[in-house]
């Protein structure tokens, strides 16, 4: 039961008892991961290169493309491997590997679309002093923040989990190396690594979550204070496509790290992992291009195509 022979690595189950599943989620992956490349890079060229959409809002929404493209470019490839062949092993390196980068871009996401709520906030209820309070000096350093809390927590998280005691079989039953499913591989003790990963869920999961609610709160009553109806469809515009990400995200999340101890709920919890790891990331681009004016603008300017006077 020590970790003498985890070098060699592991098993990756995923779905691999339902071996019709696996060739339809390969295509589904492979499509997500296709769109996951071309809208975030997409939003990252548009980003960069139009100066009208150098603006804080763009900004944060340009360091949540690159972080999403890491993020499924960290497990992707190797799920698409392992969902086609019979060969379904992640050495203990890759493992490692990519449970830290996991790690840390998923906690690096929680904060930043909090950073990113708090930005809409002020966007909404302080329009007359956003130039001042969002500078492009804070939004610098609120990502870096993001970011470094997010290192931090992967340096805390992953070391006290890779040194478990894992069972011989090495099975992880799971599409990818995450924290909950090496926990449950452990035949050891896991009580200080159940707490840790317990009071890190309250820290970057429901603490974030809460203030953005506590923002979204404050922005619906500005919202309703708003005398017109032009005024009110602005405000909404402006803040759904962020909602909208923050509940996908979330709620997947949630039902994967805060999910009870029973097969049922870790049966559900390899699809909302899978959702979260692949599908969010390809459907970000998608709410925010399709619901966003100026991103569409952008891009057909970037064409050579200037659309502005045919939009209202």
């Amino acid at each position: 039961m020590v970790n003498h022979s985890s070098p060699v690595g592991f098993f990756l189950l995923g779905f691999s008892e339902h071996p019709q599943l696996e060739k339809i989620l390969f295509v589904v992956v492979l499509c997500s991961y296709l769109l996951t490349l071309l809208g975030n890079t997409l939003i990252l060229l548009l980003s960069t290169l139009d100066p009208r959409l150098h603006s804080p809002m763009y900004f944060f929404l340009s360091n949540l493309s690159f972080l999403d493209l890491c993020f499924t470019t960290t497990c992707v490839p190797q799920m698409l491997v392992n969902l086609w062949g019979p060969t379904k092993t992640i050495s203990f390196l890759g493992c490692s590997v990519q449970l830290f980068i996991f790690m840390l871009l998923g906690t690096t996401e929680c904060i930043l679309l909090t950073v990113m709520a708090f930005d809409r906030y002020v966007a909404v209820c302080q329009p007359l002093h956003y130039a001042t309070i969002i500078h492009p000096r804070l939004c610098r350093q609120l990502a870096a923040v993001a970011w470094a809390i997010g290192l931090a927590q992967s340096i805390v998280q992953v070391p006290p989990t890779l040194r478990l005691p894992f069972c011989p079989h090495r099975q992880i039953d799971d599409f990818l190396c995450e924290v909950p499913s090496l926990i449950r591989l452990s035949c050891g003790d896991t009580t200080f690594n159940e707490i840790q990963l317990a009071v890190a869920g309250v820290i970057f999961l429901l603490v974030p979550l809460s203030l953005i609610l506590v923002s979204y709160g404050a922005i619906a009553r500005a919202v309703l204070r708003t005398n017109t109806s032009k005024g009110r469809r602005k405000a909404f515009g402006t803040c759904s496509s962020h909602l909208i990400v923050v509940t996908l995200f979330y709620s997947s999340v949630i039902a994967v790290y805060l999910q009870p101890k029973n097969p049922y709920a870790q049966e559900r919890g390899k699809f909302f992992g899978l959702f979260y790891a692949v599908g969010t990331p390809s459907l970000n681009p998608l709410v925010y291009t399709l619901r966003n004016k100026e991103v569409k603008r952008a891009f057909w300017r970037l064409l050579g195509k200037d659309r502005d006077s045919g939009e209202s």
